[in-house]
């Protein structure tokens, strides 16, 4: 029905998919770092996020070559920063691993430090993800005007479920097309079957995935199957709650139903 009414009717049978880990943890070194993302890439995932910020910068880059070890390449590993640093810090980090060329550096400021954003990707040549606190179509607009993210290369990561439904989502949509945005540059926040339905049916760039985080509220249906770093849509009418066993059961329950 999405894809009918936003997409002209094209919705592909697949979607791209990365999985979202790589936390800071006691006790959890380099060894363990690399032996998640290996599990992750065992999975079926192909690009991994791993966390950054949480320690010095030396640190963080001893993270980024451990992980670099294991994955494909470097375009198969993006690092999240979670919007944490100043102005002084998202610089320094943005020199640093500027080299490995990273699938993308994500959230290197506040929200709404539209001017610091624009300062980091003047300087910080390889692709930038954020958006995923901002909810509004205002808000977004806001973000590709005064954020100096380039339409060629960034990702915008809006969180569709947050952002006031489905319709005002196409106007954001709309809007950021009129910007010269593709909608494969959109991948969404979010590893729940909602979104996953979402990007499919809007024909977005791809979905996120967090493995054993949030509980029965994340995740996709128990049959489904990352191969490749592709996610395979249901077949199921509607969101296809009816998936998720654990969550359903929660779902019925709330809803007073047998």
């Amino acid at each position: 029905m999405l894809a009918e009414r936003y997409s002209g009717g094209v919705s592909p049978r697949r979607v791209p998919c990365y999985v979202g880990g790589g936390w800071y943890e006691p006790a959890k070194g380099l060894v363990q770092l690399q032996d998640e993302i290996r599990r992750r890439l065992d999975e079926g995932y192909r690009t991994m996020k791993i966390k950054v910020g949480g320690v010095p910068i030396p640190d963080d880059l001893g993270r980024v070559e451990a992980a670099l070890r294991v994955v494909r390449g470097s375009d198969h590993l993006a690092v999240d920063a979670n919007a944490g640093f100043d102005r002084e810090r998202a610089l320094a980090y943005a020199a640093a691993p500027a080299p490995y060329r990273l699938r993308w550096f994500e959230e290197p400021t506040d929200p709404l430090g539209y001017a610091v954003l624009a300062e980091v990707a003047a300087t910080y040549d390889s692709p930038i993800g954020t958006g995923e606190n901002l909810f509004s179509t205002q808000d977004v607009e806001n973000l590709v005007a005064f954020g100096g993210l380039r339409p060629d290369r960034d990702i915008l990561q809006i969180d569709v479920p947050q952002s006031y439904g489905i319709v005002q989502f196409s106007r954001t949509l709309a809007m950021l097309e009129a910007r010269g945005w593709r909608r494969q540059s959109i991948f969404p926040h979010g590893g729940n079957q909602m979104t996953l339905a979402i990007v499919g049916g809007f024909g977005l760039g791809g979905c996120e995935a967090y493995p054993d985080v949030f509980g029965v509220f994340a995740g996709f249906a128990e049959d489904a199957k990352v191969a490749d770093g592709m996610l395979e849509l249901p077949e199921r009418p509607g969101i296809g709650f009816e998936g998720q066993n654990a969550l359903y059961a929660v779902m019925k329950e709330l809803a007073g139903q047998d």
